[in-house]
């Protein structure tokens, strides 16, 4: 593994409002672990800072990191703004708190791929993984221009920045599975990986 980066900052974005789920999908418990501590655990081991993007410091007081209040509040897009506007790092790798197997082997070969491009953004078929993605503050300008349109499409802005598109071919082999970009929204979603991890 590649060591610790202190030119990316981590984001990983714990404001969402969590309305299918019904409660707070950042402390979820898989495993017997909150979702944020497994997207924190693989973030901690590559990027020299972490930071937490919500609005509730009181919540995740507990893991000692920064928690930036949203500029934009209710939003992923907001959110990676106020990620970038504040982080101290050019580049920022972001990630939704709700993905159960971040993968610490597609983190560090998104970010390898970054010379040249505004941002580096995997693919699931003909699908954005805009929230498992790596940005530079270029794409300050162009995210700020939708919002103030009140356009909260977080990949609406790429056809004005440089990107490096990542096909789900091009990580098959640090992902067999596909798991990586597994996220959780709804409480079915959620008894299925649970019952997945238990059968393991």
């Amino acid at each position: 593994m590649s060591s610790v980066q202190h030119d990316i900052t981590g984001v990983i974005l714990v404001g969402g409002k969590s309305r299918r789920m019904g409660r707070d999908k950042a402390l979820l418990e898989i495993g017997g672990r909150p979702l944020v501590e497994r997207v924190l655990t693989v973030f901690r081991e590559y990027f020299g800072r972490v930071v937490l993007v919500g609005d509730r410091e009181e919540r995740f007081a507990a893991y000692g990191l920064p928690v930036l209040p949203d500029i934009y509040p209710g939003s992923a897009l907001g959110g990676l703004y106020t990620g970038l506007i504040h982080a101290v790092t050019d580049h920022v790798f972001v990630s939704s708190c709700d993905i159960p197997y971040p993968n610490a082997a597609v983190v560090h070969y998104l970010c390898r791929l970054r010379e040249g491009y505004d941002a580096v953004v995997p693919l699931t078929g003909d699908s954005f993984e805009p929230l498992f993605a790596l940005y530079t503050k270029s794409c300050l300008v162009p995210i700020l221009k939708l919002l103030e349109r009140r356009n909260f499409c977080v990949y609406d802005f790429y056809p004005d920045i440089r990107v490096r598109y990542v096909a789900g071919t091009e990580l098959a082999h640090l992902d067999p599975g596909g798991r990586c970009f597994l996220n959780v929204n709804t409480p079915e979603e959620l008894a299925r990986v649970i019952e997945e991890e238990l059968g393991n």
